[in-house]
């Protein structure tokens, strides 16, 4: 825009593709969710990956059963600020600027690409996704940085059988976002009752119910001081959309240098670049998309 030109106006969204546009999700566990958002949810990061708890799980209405569909998550910053927990308080503070950003990684459900009719007949589980504070991890994991606070997107995109379906890229996804699902990265908890929550409805996490605090592992215990992470690089800080509860997304979040910007325009031409290699992981040169078939306990 030339110096003193008014602001354009944006150009209009696309129509979504009717294989999408119907398509609606409802979150599992939301009861379960809401009770840990009240308490400000944390989800623990490790250098070799950690699954989430509670899982993000989701029933899908409004898809065309004879139709393929992919789904994918991906997880943004809520702000550009980093958190201190104030033990004194039971409170988060802010404590300063976002560390430089880490980054953009997609997650593809293992079951991609799969026909409407097998992605609604039962809760579809991203039990696979995994959350990692390594800046060098080489496993796909989802990468996030401590003590900063995210919030997960859900997209469903159809698979366009059209030859020039590139054409098309942005008009056959849809992205909905869950506000309840938000947390707080941490290398070990913070707030005691979160670790109490965690614990008491966590099945996976039984061997802890009936022993002594002290008997737990030092990075489970209540008040345990974060680490944090060895590998800082400088990047840009990362801008955080605005969100809406369960609705579709338009904004960007631009992620700086050669990882990949998630807003529409971008998150279609990952799709499609993904598409374009009969459906396998992408190079990382062009995006970090990543099939997950690791298995490790969760909690």
């Amino acid at each position: 825009r030339a110096p003193g030109e008014p602001p354009r106006d944006p150009p209009p969204s696309r129509a979504k593709n009717p294989k999408v546009a119907n398509v609606s999700v409802q979150l599992e566990m939301k009861a379960l969710w809401d009770e840990f958002n009240q308490l400000g949810t944390e989800m623990i990061v490790t250098k070799a990956g950690r699954r989430m708890f509670p899982t993000f799980q989701v029933k899908i209405f409004g898809m065309d059963p004879m139709a393929d569909y992919m789904l994918l998550m991906d997880f943004v910053p809520v702000d550009d600020k980093r958190y201190r927990y104030a033990f004194h308080s039971s409170s988060w503070l802010v404590a300063g600027k976002a560390d430089p950003a880490t980054p953009g990684r997609v997650h593809y459900h293992p079951d991609s690409p799969a026909k409407g009719a097998q992605w609604m007949k039962q809760i579809v589980s991203f039990d696979k996704l995994k959350l990692t504070n390594n800046l060098l991890d080489d496993n796909g994991h989802i990468i996030l940085n401590s003590m900063h606070r995210y919030q997960p997107r859900f997209h469903v995109v159809y698979v366009d059988p059209r030859k020039d379906s590139e054409k098309y890229a942005e008009e056959n996804f849809k992205t909905f976002v869950f506000e309840e699902t938000r947390f707080t990265a941490v290398t070990a908890y913070q707030n005691h009752r979160i670790t109490q929550l965690k614990i008491a409805s966590n099945p996976f996490a039984k061997g802890f119910r009936d022993c002594d605090p002290e008997d737990w592992p030092r990075n489970h215990r209540p008040g345990a001081l974060p680490l944090m992470s060895a590998f800082a690089r400088s990047r840009n800080p990362v801008s955080s959309p605005a969100h809406q509860n369960g609705t579709e997304k338009g904004e960007h979040s631009p992620w700086p240098g050669r990882h990949v910007c998630l807003g529409p325009a971008s998150l279609a031409m990952l799709v499609c670049s993904c598409l374009q290699q009969a459906r396998l992981p992408c190079s990382r040169d062009l995006c970090y998309c990543v099939f997950f078939r690791q298995s490790q306990p969760p909690f």
